[in-house]
């Protein structure tokens, strides 16, 4: 077996050994996350940005500790999320939010089903839940099916490039059966994936930042994506299926007391993909590696399935998928650990850090398959903002690994591992080069 060997070599930003070495958002900064934040912990909780706040003249402030951002997300007002402050300036407008230079179709959405809190929970549990939420569990069958049918294209070979054969087209297949989407056209689900998440891989600076080039490229991208799923939905309009569109079509959002347009199907669709297709596949990538370095825990989940969901929960925890995201702005003068936040800071949530705090999670760097509490952890946030598919997130790792212990006996680190990770805010390992004994 192929050892695993520490990549700061490879990273083009060296390991930080002391707080001023911290930079959690320069090229090869997700190399050295997890160092990082052990400096953040023990130094800075609180960590300044100078002249990156929202407002002029603010900061911007790195949260490491759980318990300040546990209370963050779940006080809506005295934090206020960014894209509500953003919504707001374009409704303040006066224009039809589509006709807007640079509103795309999920603004245009929000402005008519989600403007506000209220209507944020009533367009949650009227046109998401049913098929990502509480849910979620109707698409359980065929969740576990597609596990299979991606095993079955390689486990007669005895090796597998992880990412790219399972824990990519696992999420993504998953999401083109609940959405109605043809199969034949997976990769261009990717593409437009890819679109709508490029701030979030390419952007700089703690909130994502696109230069103009690239916005215009999005831009182009996106509204492809806007015109694919407009055909999509005017089919299902005409040919209606068991599928998230073609109910999108048809039911009556009682707000509103009236169906949807497309341009709000259209927006609903975009908020599915930019969500649906990547927690899962990081997460899955790095819980194989922890199966691999952490030693009888395979075992035991094999041995014992009712340990499978507190691996799952313990593995996220660990390498949370989304490390981050600067959501919030202080509506007031705020404190947080001693340190004075002022009115109009951006607040960067570092989930990742929280979710090893050492002052919530006794031994956070291993993983305890009887840790108690285990889901009060950040991977998903919390409160009326907890992320929308984290129970579609869920199902689907317990159907990827449930099925990868019926048909596998054990597995290694196979050749050729750099063991990189794109860039940008999430925790994604860019291949996984795995060797392996089926089950007979």
């Amino acid at each position: 077996m192929e050892a695993k060997r520490p990549n700061h070599a490879l990273s083009p930003m060296r390991c930080p050994a002391r707080l001023e070495d911290v930079d959690l958002f320069s090229p090869g900064a997700p190399e050295h996350w997890y160092e990082a934040y052990d400096i953040l912990h023990a130094q800075a909780p609180v960590h300044r940005i100078p002249g990156e706040g929202f407002e002029p003249g603010t900061d911007a402030f790195i949260l490491s500790k759980h318990e300040d951002i546990a209370r963050v997300v779940r006080d809506e007002e005295r934090y206020p999320v960014v894209g509500s402050l953003l919504l707001k300036q374009v409704l303040a407008n006066g224009e039809p939010p589509y006709d807007q230079p640079g509103v795309g179709a999920i603004t245009a959405s929000m402005a008519s089903l989600r403007p506000n809190p209220k209507l944020w929970r009533a367009r949650r549990q009227e046109l998401t839940d049913p098929w990502v939420g509480p849910g979620a569990g109707r698409n359980e069958a065929m969740i576990k099916r597609v596990a299979h049918e991606l095993i079955d294209r390689w486990i007669d070979r005895g090796e597998v490039e992880f990412v790219s054969e399972f824990a990519q087209p696992m999420p993504q297949m998953v999401m083109a059966n609940i959405l109605g989407w043809p199969l034949s056209d997976l990769k261009l689900l990717k593409h437009f994936g890819d679109g709508t998440v490029k701030p979030f891989v390419f952007g700089r600076k703690h909130n994502n930042l696109l230069n103009e080039e690239e916005i215009k490229a999005q831009q182009a991208v996106l509204e492809e994506f806007k015109q694919y799923t407009d055909e999509l939905i005017d089919e299902k309009r005409r040919n209606p299926q068991e599928d998230m569109i073609s109910f999108l079509t048809e039911v009556e959002y009682s707000p509103l007391a009236r169906k949807l347009t497309n341009l709000e199907i259209n927006g609903i669709v975009y908020a599915m993909v930019i969500g649906g297709l990547e927690t899962t596949q990081y997460a899955l990538a790095e819980q194989a590696q922890l199966l691999i370095e952490r030693d009888g825990i395979w075992n035991h989940i094999q041995s014992d399935r009712a340990k499978m969901r507190a691996f799952i929960e313990e593995g996220m925890r660990l390498r949370s998928p989304t490390q981050g995201l600067s959501t919030r702005v202080t509506s007031q003068d705020e404190v947080f650990q001693g340190v004075m936040v002022a009115k109009g800071s951006y607040l960067h949530l570092r989930w990742a850090a929280a979710n090893i705090d050492p002052d919530e999670w006794r031994c956070p760097q291993e993983l305890r398959l009887d840790r108690k509490a285990g889901t009060r952890h950040l991977v998903f946030s919390q409160g009326p903002r907890v992320c929308p598919g984290t129970h579609l997130s869920r199902i689907e790792q317990l159907a990827a690994w449930n099925a990868l212990c019926d048909r596998i006996d054990r597995f290694e680190y196979g050749d050729g591992n750099r063991f990189m990770h794109q860039p940008g805010i999430m925790l994604g390992t860019l291949e996984l080069n795995l060797r392996f004994a089926a089950l007979r």
